[in-house]
């Protein structure tokens, strides 16, 4: 077994030749991820850190033959799992909450989590429990639907944040809807309260205007 940061591009490739059906786990960091390569016999092969970016995963894979490649679900999942696909590699996507030889281990350790998606995608992909992730265009509308309730939970934040301040004080604001709730109320409060208030109602106001459809 050899490391990928001590194994020359050109020995590493004529090594993966020679492998056979080859089968990969991928543990996913936000700035690196762990890597394990099983040969056919299901011995390690490779092991190594990547960077998570699209490049990072070119380099190592691109050029790769066609292989398995397991991972779990998480924030870098639904882009590196297209990417892979478009390398021509069979990508398994597993749930990372039903993984249980990973999330339920005592031990956590990125080098022994590649392994295990690696072992356990060459005994029976069944096991990682699959998930499918959108396509790039089904990706794009559920970030805009995700910002979308964002933006209306921080509005209803600051609201409930104005009304509460209000109550230790022997004052209320006025129901007023969502949309119409802005520094305009302000000025039915007392004036030193009034100074802790307008900067949330000025946010609110800012939402609503930069946002009309929320």
């Amino acid at each position: 077994m050899k490391s990928n940061s001590i194994t020359e591009p050109r020995t590493r490739r004529a090594q993966v030749a020679r492998a056979g059906k080859l089968t990969v786990g991928i543990d996913l960091g936000d700035r690196t991820s762990r890597y394990c390569i099983l040969n056919e016999e299901g011995e390690v092969l490779f092991e190594g850190s990547v960077a998570t970016t699209k490049s990072g995963m070119n380099q190592v894979f691109g050029g790769m033959p066609r292989c398995r490649i397991a991972m779990e679900t998480g924030a870098h999942s639904p882009w590196v799992s297209r990417q892979l696909s478009e390398f021509g590699h069979e990508v398994i996507v597993a749930n990372a909450w039903n993984v249980h030889l990973i999330c339920e281990s005592t031990r956590k350790d990125d080098r022994l989590d590649a392994r295990t998606l690696a072992r356990l995608a060459r005994i029976d992909p069944a096991l990682l429990c699959p998930v499918r992730h959108h396509n790039a265009a089904g990706q794009a509308q559920l970030s805009v639907i995700c910002a979308r309730a964002v933006l209306v939970s921080a509005r209803t934040a600051l609201v409930n944040a104005a009304r509460g301040l209000t109550k230790p004080h022997g004052e209320r604001l006025r129901r007023s809807g969502t949309q119409r709730f802005g520094r305009a109320i302000a000025s039915e409060v007392s004036a030193e309260l009034r100074t802790a208030l307008e900067p949330l109602l000025t946010a609110v106001e800012s939402l609503t205007e930069q946002n009309p459809g929320l």
